[in-house]
């Protein structure tokens, strides 16, 4: 049996064959459709647009201390606005998704209404002003929301506009403050650790004070003018010297007590002559009389009383050499005489009397013999005086001996002394010019955060408010119809021609020659009888009633659902480039009352 062809001339046998199962099957497809279409329900997009708007002060005056771009400020604001306290606080507030919550979780809900809001960055090509290259900026954002009422669209988008804006300034003002208040944090440790060096560092100039580097200069200056007055002082010294010298070669020359002559012309002893005069008439009287004779016994007293006011001195030495004088005396007498010779008696009682006045202790320490002379006077004087002035000289130079070793200490000790001096000096100026510089940011940081305050710095503009919708954003009911209707009529013709490709019955001359393989002698077309005469009647009545029944419906639902029926009418007309009839003024009127929102 061989396969059945068939040619473009069966398809339409085809269609009048299967015309029941391809309408059943439209209409079934495109009722279903039209469900889904108009059952559908609306959702409304309310859109705001703001505009990123730069600060009113030239950044060249006041700089902001926010560095951020503003398209990542944009998505750090989203992120902080949509969190699950700010959304779940909108849902019920606004009583959003009341059908859809009582079958679903929030979290559900929460991730449809984060769906349902829309984030659009607006960017434009600009031009850099520092570097003059063209490049990408954000000027401006949209936010929208897709709500299932318009009123309800255009709340949440308020409300959602209000957040991004207030969210913008607290993000501004909380980090300018922060920024101030870091600045201001390290200023006062900066001012502390200044303070620490400082005290440092006068604590460091106190110890070594004199050996600085920069008294180096000084130092060798002091030690040169030092040294300078050392050699002066060596002269004066020399001079001096020779001067003392001379002072004492003059007084080598004169007596101090020079012999005085009374009024009488006789010369006056001194208490020194008086003494030795008595202590030699005391000796020649020491042989005559006996130890207690009134006059040796007076002569004793006054010797007494001027070893007493001369001190002894040179003139104590006189006895022991008449002493000695006498005992030689005596030896040559005993070489002429005898004992008994008054000679040497006289010389033995001589020579007892002098050792005993030698033998007597002088516990009195006689005072200074007080010169006379005038002309050693002043030579003394001078002398004294020379003696003075050489000994301040002395001392003089013995100060500055220790002056100019102090002052070679520093310059040696000042190499030592400039390593840690210059670690302390470069730390504080360091120090120093950090600290000025985050004054400086400090200042600007003040500046920034009163710029924040005042509304003055970059920020979000509202240059249009979200607006209640006039209009479903979807769905496209017309576009849906439309598909649905091509897409039934495509369902029609497919189960059409399934049912044909299961259906093996034998149709047709054609078919029944390829079947038999054989000529046909005649074709006996089909005669219809009354009664299928009649039932393709009422079929086709059933047919055209059906379509006015579904076309009346389709328009009810375009009438209800979409347009009205007559602004629909006037748009056409109105495309189509007809003029209306004049209705009056009435009918202007109504006309001019429904043709908003649906014509403009």
């Amino acid at each position: 049996m061989e396969e059945q062809t068939k040619d473009i001339g069966d398809y339409p046998l085809t269609f009048r064959r299967r015309k029941k199962q391809i309408l059943a099957t439209a209409g079934l497809l495109f009722v279903i459709v039209a469900a889904v279409a108009f059952l559908w329900p609306p959702s409304y997009r309310s859109t705001a647009t703001i505009l990123i708007e730069e600060q009113e002060i030239p950044q060249d005056l006041v700089r902001s201390t926010i560095s951020s771009y503003a398209d990542q400020r944009i998505q750090v604001i989203s992120q902080q606005v949509m969190t699950r306290a700010n959304l779940m606080q909108i849902v019920e507030k606004y009583g959003l998704y009341g059908r859809y919550r009582r079958t679903h979780t929030n979290e559900e809900t929460l991730d449809r209404l984060g769906k349902d809001i829309k984030l659009d960055i607006v960017k434009a090509d600009v031009v850099d002003q520092r570097s003059g290259a063209k490049t990408t900026a954000t000027i401006a954002f949209t936010l929208s929301y897709d709500g299932e009422s318009a009123a309800g669209a255009q709340r949440v988008a308020n409300e959602l506009v209000t957040l991004y804006l207030n969210e913008n300034l607290k993000n501004r003002e909380q980090k300018t403050a922060e920024t101030s208040i870091f600045i201001t944090e390290e200023a006062a440790k900066l001012s502390q650790h200044m303070s620490e060096i400082e005290k440092k560092l006068a604590a460091f100039k106190s110890k070594n004070m004199g050996r600085l580097p920069e008294l180096v200069q000084l130092n060798m200056q002091l030690r040169d003018r030092t040294d300078n007055e050392l050699k002066d002082v060596d002269r004066q010294l020399l001079s001096l010297e020779e001067r003392k010298f001379y002072l004492d070669s003059q007084l080598a020359q004169i007596k101090p007590n020079t012999p005085m002559i009374s009024a009488s012309g006789e010369r006056i002893l001194d208490s020194g002559e008086r003494l030795k005069a008595l202590q030699a008439q005391y000796a020649s009287l020491s042989g005559v009389y006996s130890p207690n004779h009134p006059d040796i016994v007076r002569m004793r007293r006054e010797i007494d009383a001027l070893k007493k006011e001369t001190g002894g001195g040179a003139e104590a030495q006189e006895p022991a050499k008449k002493l000695v004088a006498l005992r030689a005396d005596l030896a040559t007498a005993r070489d002429k005489y005898s004992d008994d010779h008054p000679d040497i008696v006289k010389l033995k009682k001589s020579i007892v009397a002098l050792e005993a006045e030698s033998a007597a202790p002088s516990d009195a320490k006689a005072p200074a013999v007080k010169p006379e002379n005038p002309a050693y006077i002043a030579l003394q004087a001078q002398l004294a005086s020379t003696l003075g002035e050489m000994k301040n000289l002395r001392g003089k130079q013995a100060e500055l001996r220790t002056k100019i070793a102090s002052y070679e200490l520093r310059l040696v000790e000042t190499p030592q002394v400039e390593r840690e001096y210059l670690d302390l000096t470069r730390d504080r100026e360091t120090s120093m010019t950090r600290y000025r510089e985050i004054k400086a940011k400090q200042m600007q940081a003040e500046i920034s955060q009163e710029l924040e305050k005042d509304r003055k710095g970059e920020r979000f503009s509202l240059i249009d408010p979200p607006q209640l919708p006039e209009q479903p954003r979807s769905p496209n009911r017309p576009a849906i119809l439309l598909l649905g209707l091509v897409l039934s009529m495509g369902g029609g013709m497919g189960s059409a021609a399934l049912l044909e490709s299961m259906d093996h019955s034998v149709r047709g001359s054609k078919a029944l020659t390829g079947l038999l393989q054989i000529p046909l002698l005649a074709v006996i077309p089909y005669m219809e009888t009354g009664q299928e005469k009649l039932h393709k009647r009422n079929i086709a009545w059933t047919i055209v009633a059906s379509s006015v029944a579904g076309l009346a419906v389709i328009l009810l639902l375009i009438h209800f659902f979409l347009v009205p029926l007559d602004v629909l009418w006037f748009r056409i007309m109105r495309k189509l480039g007809l003029y209306l009839p004049d209705m009056g003024s009435g009918a202007a009127a109504w006309f001019a009352a429904v043709r908003i929102p649906w014509i403009g």
